[in-house]
């Protein structure tokens, strides 16, 4: 094409774009496309400067081998949870609107691809590109006075009960880093988003709602150890994903899901109660040679209850307790069943300027699938600091620290960070015991 030409194509490109206004992510102020349709395009834009350590020494495991590998402070440039969509509705009639969103994640620092090298993180290895279009939020459905129903995939009611509650949520000090996250790696299988879901929303009652999720688990396998069908790799994360799609899924595959969160806000108090349920999980990767049938597939479950109250002097007190289960065929080699609880404080001490502290606590579980029982307790500290430009752009710096006892290797960075940090080497063996570090600067923008 010509300098100083426009094609057809950007001609009209050009001209949709001209019809989006800008607007907060958390409103849904759609501008009128005809007269009974409304679309928005929103997002927001989140790249930091980070530095961080593993903290490895020998006492991992494989015999306890020196680490292989830079494993002190390391510096990175992170993309962090930056995400656009599109999103709006069309009047039927009656008082019932068709609505829908697609949303995806944008990898400014990074280039797309598979998890494996955007996340730069062994732990999360999978066959999913985070940067592809719907790989986040997506769905269609029916909104009106009755609340709304809605088919496709979603952060679960689980997941987005408390999300309010983590002042540190996507940094180097999210609180997914223990809550919701039942082994330590960099996933949190109940805080987390469900695909090839449907689920309910309902109208608020006074100060009460409530919001239900039903993902069935479409799998070929009765142990789920094959990808659900249509997934692009085993659901829950975890498991030796191949490229054909057929697992093995036995670190965390799971069957049907079910999620419910029933929430209550009345002036500066809001409370949660939520509860997820995972059908038969697949953990017999976990199985020693010498304990077949020792792990198994069996149900996974977590239930939390959290409140939130902001006092007169502008300070935010959040609180969550966090109780995981799972149904073990031995118990001294369940690894997944433990409390855990998050205690947050925001202070605003400008119109502009917010301090924040957060600690999290993983509580020891019944045991261990290569040593039984063993201490494996954790404490995540973070501290924060952000200075609002106005309702749409910031600046933050967020410090964290990890600390892992013996048996432990919770991680850094889960559920948004661009650049996570975890319990490996460069030769891949996990070790326990360490203390992670990480502090970071970054940029916000939402539009």
């Amino acid at each position: 094409m010509e300098k100083g030409k426009l094609s057809a194509v950007g001609a009209i490109a050009l001209a949709v774009s001209a019809a989006f206004v800008a607007a907060p992510s958390s409103t849904f102020a759609a501008e009128p496309v005809t007269a009974d349709t409304a679309v928005q395009l929103y997002g927001h834009l989140d790249l930091s400067i980070d530095d961080a350590t593993k903290g490895l020494k020998e006492g991992g495991a494989a015999n306890n081998p020196p680490p292989v590998g830079k494993s002190g402070w390391q510096p990175d440039i992170s993309s962090n949870l930056s995400y656009f969509g599109l999103r709006g509705n069309h009047d039927i009639g009656g008082g019932i609107k068709m609505v829908f969103q697609l949303e995806t994640q944008i990898d400014m620092a990074a280039t797309p691809g598979p998890s494996p090298v955007n996340q730069a993180s062994q732990g999360n290895v999978d066959n999913k590109v985070l940067g592809a279009l719907g790989s986040r939020n997506s769905f269609l459905g029916f909104a009106g006075n009755f609340g709304a129903f809605k088919l496709g995939k979603t952060d679960a009611p689980y997941k987005l009960s408390t999300g309010r509650m983590d002042p540190f949520s996507a940094s180097v000090g999210d609180y997914n880093s223990i809550m919701g996250n039942t082994g330590g790696d960099n996933r949190a299988e109940f805080d987390t988003r469900l695909s090839h879901a449907m689920w309910y929303e309902s109208p608020r009652w006074g100060g009460a709602s409530f919001s239900a999720l039903y993902a069935p688990g479409q799998n070929r396998a009765s142990d789920n150890s094959n990808n659900a069908s249509g997934e692009p790799d085993c659901t829950g994360g975890g498991g030796g994903v191949t490229s054909s799609g057929l697992g093995p899924c036995n670190d965390g595959s799971f069957g049907t899901a079910y999620s419910l969160a029933g929430a209550f806000e009345s002036g500066g108090l809001y409370g949660i109660l939520a509860y997820e349920l995972h059908k038969q999980t697949n953990r017999t990767g976990d199985e020693a040679p010498t304990a077949p049938g020792s792990v198994g597939a069996v149900d996974e479950a977590a239930m939390k209850a959290g409140v939130q109250y902001m006092f007169p002097t502008h300070t935010i007190v959040n609180l969550i307790f966090e109780r995981m289960t799972r149904k073990a065929p031995v118990s001294d080699l369940n690894e997944r069943q433990r409390n855990g609880s998050w205690l947050a404080l925001t202070q605003k001490v400008t119109d502009a300027d917010d301090v924040n502290l957060g600690w999290a606590h993983a509580g020891k579980t019944p045991g261990d699938p290569g040593t039984g029982p063993i201490d494996n307790k954790a404490d995540m500290a973070t501290v924060g600091y952000k200075h609002n430009f106005d309702k749409k752009s910031n600046w933050y710096a967020v410090y964290a620290r990890q600390h892992n006892q013996k048996g432990a290797h919770y991680d850094l960075g889960a559920s948004g960070h661009g650049i996570t940090t975890d319990c490996k080497d460069a030769a891949g063996t996990c070790f326990t015991g360490e203390t992670l570090q990480a502090v970071s600067v970054g940029l916000q923008y939402n539009f």
